[in-house]
């Protein structure tokens, strides 16, 4: 399978993937990116959780800001926390990929294929079993288990496969205007229902500002 790193997958990009297929292919195919409160408040929480290095402490070793990546799914980024937990045999460190979002836990799997991505990354570079993480969500100040089934990893796979595909494609799908679209930092640049029918919103606006001119 090739390597090239234009054609790897960013972790980041499962999430915005499950929450709006377009979302994903402005911000990765067009490179197109607005920040909001949200996204700003999000990035500000990341950049304090992010920072390089490790702390130890009683029975696990603690890792920030790890870089990650898969060979065989060609899908690279970077994990928030990794603790390193002692065996239960105790002949070594077991991954537990931990991952920060500013908000509450949501419907719907975006934060769960993500976390799982990270995991499949720490197999493949440890050639360890990572049976399961946490996601800690900012607003509950907690953490929600999650663990690595069968069916969640399939998941995961599956939205590798399809980020791959629209990196491919190089295309932007046609919109569909949702509710999600409110709440999307990118709705002023996508022009959710102003666009409909085109498939990038690059080239709508310069089609506009050629007819304004």
């Amino acid at each position: 399978m090739s390597t090239d790193r234009e054609t790897w997958v960013a972790l980041s990009a499962l999430q915005h993937l499950l929450y709006c297929e377009r979302q994903a292919a402005l911000i990765h195919v067009e490179r197109q990116w607005r920040e909001d409160v949200n996204t700003a408040s999000g990035r500000l929480l990341h950049e304090r959780v992010d920072l390089p290095g490790h702390d130890a402490r009683l029975g696990r070793r603690v890792e920030r800001a790890v870089l990650l990546g898969s060979q065989r799914l060609r899908v690279s980024g970077r994990a928030d926390m990794v603790e390193y937990q002692r065996d239960a045999k105790g002949a070594g460190w077991r991954p537990f990929p931990v991952e920060v979002k500013r908000g509450r836990r949501k419907a719907g799997e975006a934060d769960r294929v993500q976390l799982c991505a990270q995991a499949l990354c720490l197999e493949e570079m440890h050639g360890v079993d990572v049976p399961e993480g946490a996601l800690f969500y900012g607003v509950e100040h907690k953490r929600a288990a999650v663990r690595f089934d069968a069916e969640l990893r399939q998941r995961t796979e599956d939205a590798i496969a399809r980020m791959h595909e629209v990196l491919r494609r190089q295309e932007v799908p046609v919109v569909a205007r949702a509710p999600r679209c409110d709440k999307c930092s990118l709705e002023p640049l996508c022009l959710p229902g102003v666009t409909a029918g085109q498939r990038s919103a690059q080239d709508f606006l310069m089609q506009w500002m050629a007819l304004d001119g």
